[in-house]
């Protein structure tokens, strides 16, 4: 005799994280003021900085930046993570709307927003972060911290967009990777073209970041049709 068929229950939206302490919060400020540090002296020199110069930009002692970062390199991922704390909030809060937009928008709006400066501190750090990308050329280290940032961002999206969709797990996984891709792509290719006044005729010209990964975000997630609906 058939019967009725069992109610599926939702899959938990991902918990919101506890807000940091007031040591954490003092920690993250440490190492984000060492990361502008870093971040500006590896747009001007190159690999050529050492701990050291960047400690002494930092004003901190050389240990205390040993203290947070294990290679020179690694000092500028607070900075270059800053964009993907942004974007995940903006998300948790978008994903929180009852009546709000498909999760193909809610990705695109939440990317654009983290692209689009709101004061100046945030466009200061959007332009190291293009003086990162150049000095990554001919610096495999700090190639590896970009894509390892890049790596972790993909991960926290996860448990965001299980909480969205109804898709699977294969579906959220390819949702993360097309809407993490998006991003790096349009950062780097806002990064390596140029913005001088002067610039030929025939140069690449900087687009926007905003609408590089608005135009990234919908070629990559074209061919998943689950994002075009949210959860119930």
């Amino acid at each position: 005799m058939p019967t009725a068929p069992r109610p599926t229950a939702p899959t938990p939206a991902a918990p919101t994280p506890a807000p940091p302490s007031l040591t954490e919060r003092r920690k993250a400020e440490t190492q984000l003021e060492i990361a502008r540090a870093a971040a500006a002296l590896f747009a001007e020199r190159g690999s050529a900085v050492t701990a050291d110069d960047i400690a002494r930009a930092a004003g901190v002692a050389l240990r205390t930046f040993y203290r947070y970062f294990r290679t020179k390199e690694d000092a500028v991922a607070p900075l270059l993570a800053v964009g993907v704390r942004q974007w995940l909030t903006e998300l948790r809060r978008l994903a929180g709307e009852a009546d709000g937009p498909s999760v193909r928008d809610v990705l695109e709006r939440a990317a654009r927003q983290a692209l689009t400066p709101s004061d100046e501190r945030a466009a200061e750090a959007l332009r190291w972060t293009r003086g990162l990308l150049r000095a990554m050329r001919d610096d495999p280290a700090l190639r590896s911290v970009w894509h390892r940032v890049h790596h972790d961002s993909e991960e926290a999206l996860i448990p965001v967009l299980a909480g969205m969709t109804d898709g699977g797990p294969l579906e959220v996984r390819l949702a993360a990777a097309a809407a993490n891709t998006a991003m790096r792509v349009a950062v780097e290719t806002w990064a390596a073209a140029d913005d001088g006044a002067d610039a030929g005729p025939a140069a690449s010209r900087a687009e926007d970041p905003a609408e590089l990964v608005a135009r990234g975000m919908r070629a990559l997630t074209a061919g998943l049709p689950g994002l075009d609906r949210r959860r119930a």
